[in-house]
């Protein structure tokens, strides 16, 4: 008789990148143990972009300020829980329910002589960021099953939004191509001028007069949408902070294009392969960002990354003229 799989526990609570860089990571668990029962716990705001995973068993949300009432009472057991992040509270709850449990090595020695691995944290930017997680698996000795970020639509998610698009979008205009124009405000340096975004859509509207702008994000960037739109005026649908994460999702899959900052839309992009044009500040560079293992992939480098460029380094630095070079290689491609 086969012997049992042995269940999961993987916790990552933290943003839409964030928790979309460990899918390849959960990808390969499931791969290296088949009918292992995998359950992920992520930020309650963020981890249905893990949900509908085939080989995700079970979606839980909760943040690490309720970690510490949790696993003190009889609770499901896992054999081996990972860890991501330096949330000790979230350490401390894997180690409440799991056998084993693996993380990063944390900054409390005693935390890290109850862990069945402790793996030591890359420096900055030595690694690419979708190669990280996989740090904690291949601790396991688990096998990569490739870089590509996983998210799954349903047929539901996707009716509507073709039904949503038929509704908002004048009919023939194509192609759609969706807009994420700004990060969240902390990374703003990642920002690219909205004039400049401007100045791309009428380089496409002469070459393409019926293509079409969906712009997406949520309410933080309000104000620089409101601008795009005056300036653009019925060539753009609106849908930033209207929709949900998932709604955002499955309309992002109906694109014939995507052109965004480095944001977790673009992530998202990356993760349901849509034609994506990404622009990258140099202190946070596509070459470690980027998606991989796809293609239909333009991204587009601060022209300061290798010579010199700081924090400090504007994106007004990357012109229209080469987004639109980047552009035009990708609508140009059946």
């Amino acid at each position: 008789m086969a012997a049992k799989p042995p269940s999961f526990l993987i916790i990552n609570v933290s943003r839409i990148g964030d928790t979309l860089l460990v899918t390849p990571a959960i990808r390969a668990v499931a791969r290296a143990f088949p009918g292992a029962a995998i359950t992920f716990v992520g930020h309650p705001k963020r981890c249905e972009v893990v949900r509908h995973l085939p080989f995700v068993s079970a979606v839980k949300g909760f943040t690490k300020n309720r970690a510490w009432l949790l696993g003190h009472w009889p609770a499901p057991r896992y054999d081996f829980a990972i860890v991501y992040g330096f949330d000790l509270q979230l350490v401390k709850y894997a180690l409440r329910v799991a056998t084993r449990v693996v993380a990063f090595r944390q900054k409390d020695a005693a935390i890290n002589d109850r862990l069945y691995r402790a793996v030591a944290y890359p420096p900055f930017q030595s690694m690419h960021s979708a190669h990280i997680p996989l740090l904690l698996t291949q601790a396991l000795d688990i096998e990569s099953d490739g870089y590509h970020l996983a998210y799954q639509a349903t047929d539901d998610e996707r009716a509507w939004a073709l039904s949503f698009l038929q509704q908002q979008v004048p009919a023939g205009k194509r192609p759609l191509i969706g807009l994420q124009v700004a990060s969240f405000p902390t990374k703003a340096y990642r920002d690219w001028p909205v004039g400049h975004f401007a100045v791309l859509c009428e380089k496409i509207l002469n070459a393409y007069p019926q293509a079409h702008f969906i712009l997406l994000g949520g309410k933080e960037e309000a104000a620089k949408i409101r601008q795009l739109e005056q300036r653009m005026g019925d060539h753009v649908t609106v849908v930033a902070g209207k929709l949900s994460l998932r709604q955002t999702t499955a309309l992002m899959q109906q694109l014939g294009l995507y052109v965004g900052v480095d944001t977790g839309p673009t992530h998202l992009a990356g993760a349901i392969g849509v034609p994506m044009v990404a622009l990258y500040h140099c202190y946070s560079p596509g070459r470690i960002l980027a998606p991989l293992d796809r293609d239909k992939l333009q991204v587009v480098e601060h022209p300061a990354l290798d010579a010199g460029g700081t924090i400090q380094s504007e994106m007004a630095e990357i012109s229209v003229e080469r987004v639109w070079l980047a552009v035009q290689a990708l609508l140009k491609t059946p």
